[in-house]
């Protein structure tokens, strides 16, 4: 196996996404444009300690339901509050139902979603690699995640205006993105990317730019 930077792991034990390709794509050229390389799997195997601790980012793009084993579970957990980094993206929020650390690490789950639709994104001010790129007023088309609560113990860094589209749940404060530590650990999560074309969009790319550049910071 080859040594990686960016570990992209795309196993599915549920729905999958049409968009991973283009995701895994994306998200290899954009660290290639940090000076990194990136390799995509969908073997859990992957996730042992020694591969990890080759690993700047671990990246799980759109993975649905259990995708990783007891060990591997083990070893990212270790990896993580080690000082490692993750960055979920998308149906990620769906992962790993069973195990209380990835919905600890995440802050909540995911709960459902509207039609796929345009809406505004509103970005949070700051100056946080992920969002500094973005308008404060986004115009976006997505899937809307909803979750089963506002997450915990987050940073929030951008939300979903609910008056701009059908669906929401959550009210005026509806978290799309947000970031945390874990002991030593990163951790990134954005609902957003549903649609192969939203890893062509610049405003996007520049999103998962610097939702990589903090995770490595």
């Amino acid at each position: 196996m080859t040594t990686a930077d960016v570990l992209i792991h795309t196993r599915t034990a549920g729905y999958r996404h049409d968009s991973i390709p283009d995701g895994a794509a994306a998200l290899t050229e954009l660290a290639q444009e940090l000076g990194r390389t990136a390799e995509t799997t969908e073997d859990p195997g992957a996730f042992t300690p020694e591969r990890l601790a080759r690993c700047a980012v671990v990246v799980l793009l759109s993975t649905t339901g259990n995708v990783l084993t007891p060990e591997g579970r083990t070893a990212f957990e270790a990896y993580l509050r080690g000082g490692g980094a993750l960055l979920a993206v998308h149906a990620a929020a769906n992962a790993e139902p069973d195990w209380p650390f990835y919905g600890e690490i995440l802050g909540t789950r995911f709960d459902g979603h509207p039609e796929v639709q345009p809406g505004t994104v509103l970005v949070a001010p700051g100056d946080h690699p992920a969002t500094a790129p973005l308008p404060a007023r986004w115009q976006w088309t997505d899937e809307w995640y909803n979750f089963t609560s506002a997450p915990r113990g987050v940073r929030v860094l951008a939300r979903a205006d609910e008056t701009s589209y059908r669906g929401g749940t959550h009210g005026d404060d509806h978290p799309l993105a947000w970031c945390r530590e874990v002991d030593r650990g990163r951790v990134l999560f954005t609902a957003l990317g549903h649609a192969p074309e939203a890893y062509r969009d610049p405003l996007f790319r520049a999103h998962l730019t610097g939702a990589l550049t903090w995770l490595t910071a």
